[in-house]
């Protein structure tokens, strides 16, 4: 396993919609091996194959209190959305910056396991924001896209300077 690089906010790539699977195969396990080392040692409880420049419909995740209950998610749809809850969420790939943001409270996602068999899972609470975060980065989005303008260009403005003071001294290292 090998840990992967995490694309930060405003790089274009994770505005790249991701494309579907066609098969489940050892280089996608493999990937899929790697994406969660790489998650868990950012300290990150979901990561997607946008988030590591891998533009596949792919997720990874783990919200247990002891990292020892990953989940792969291959291709990954939500079937059935209820209620309505907001949380504070932050990402890998937007270090630093947390906002309130309404996603449903349940849902029912169907996708392939790291087996290639499909599945549905049911899910609440954190493990239902979780999933719909990272499924809004295989289409596109980050979390920001939710906020209201003015937050949003506040957050975006802070991400590009820290983009631009690193790229003057790549010492300076962000998660």
């Amino acid at each position: 396993m090998s840990q992967l690089s995490i694309l930060q906010f405003p790089d274009p790539r994770l505005r790249t919609v991701a494309r579907p699977v066609d098969r489940v195969d050892e280089n996608l396990r493999s990937l899929a091996d790697d994406m969660l080392e790489t998650m868990y040692e950012a300290r990150g409880i979901g990561l997607a194959a946008t988030q590591v420049d891998r533009h596949v419909r792919m997720l990874v995740l783990d919200v247990s209190e002891d990292r020892d209950d990953p989940h792969v998610l291959i291709n990954p749809e939500i079937v059935d959305r209820k209620g309505a809850q907001i949380c504070e969420e932050g990402c890998l790939s937007v270090p630093g910056e947390y906002a309130e943001v309404e996603r449903a409270e349940a849902i029912r996602v169907r996708a392939l396991g790291r087996d290639g068999e499909p599945f549905e899972l049911e899910a609440d609470g954190l493990l239902a924001v979780c999933i719909q975060h990272e499924i809004d980065h295989l289409d596109g989005k980050v979390f920001i896209d939710y906020l209201k303008p003015m937050k949003r260009r506040m957050i975006e403005k802070r991400m590009k300077k820290q983009a631009r003071q690193a790229r003057r001294d790549p010492a300076v290292q962000t998660l």
